[in-house]
């Protein structure tokens, strides 16, 4: 019989001011911290040894750092935990106990006991692009993401706040919009041609034109 594919839930979780451990001083522990950092997560950091750039986060206070080797207790009342020694044994335990006292756990580079897996991403404001292959190939992930990334540039910032205003001018007109009249209406090329070119207003203006052109359209 064929081995059942995981299949993973895509969700983005608000972390801010939650309590997240990462199990690991090296370089690839630095990376989960920076990321947990930008969430705005409280990070606390167990390793007896750190990788310079973690030493640095925690001479700013920007960390909380237990020097010395995982111990059991260690994870209470975490939300998220990242298991990132460089050995298997001890990032297995600390899953074991990640899951005894209810916390969502990853262990890097190893899907198996993880509940969760980081996808390859990037940002641009609000927005944000997140490509997975559940695991199986992070290089195809990170090739892919390249290519997104590549393709949407910083304008796409801007788009985000741009199109919230317009939302919310609706919302305080009482103006209803369905899922499909957005759709049909954000002409994303001319949107992002006109942010690029400074011309803001004007994209505002096209695209509030455009989403009533489309519900009378519809009601028609």
């Amino acid at each position: 019989m064929k081995k059942k594919t995981k299949v993973y839930f895509p969700v983005f979780l608000n972390i801010r001011r939650k309590k997240c451990v990462v199990v690991g001083g090296g370089q690839v522990a630095f990376r989960k911290v920076r990321m947990l950092l930008d969430c705005g997560a409280n990070v606390t950091v167990i390793s007896p040894v750190l990788h310079s750039d973690l030493t640095e986060l925690a001479d700013k206070k920007s960390i909380q750092v237990i020097r010395r080797s995982f111990k059991l207790g260690d994870l209470k009342g975490a939300f998220i935990v990242v298991a990132a020694t460089d050995v298997k044994k001890v990032n297995r335990k600390v899953a074991d106990e990640a899951r005894g006292v209810g916390a969502l756990v990853n262990v890097v580079d190893d899907p198996k006991p993880s509940d969760f897996i980081i996808p390859s991403f990037f940002r641009r404001g609000d927005l944000t692009v997140a490509v997975s292959t559940a695991g199986r190939s992070p290089a195809l992930a990170r090739k892919i993401r390249t290519g997104l990334e590549e393709k949407l540039g910083d304008e796409y910032r801007s788009l985000v706040t741009l199109i919230n205003d317009v939302r919310s001018s609706l919302k305080r007109q009482r103006i209803t919009v369905r899922a499909e009249d957005w759709q049909a209406a954000l002409d994303l090329d001319l949107l992002t041609h006109l942010v690029r070119t400074g011309q803001r207003e004007k994209a505002k203006a096209v695209l509030m034109e455009k989403l009533k052109n489309q519900i009378g359209a519809t009601k028609a």
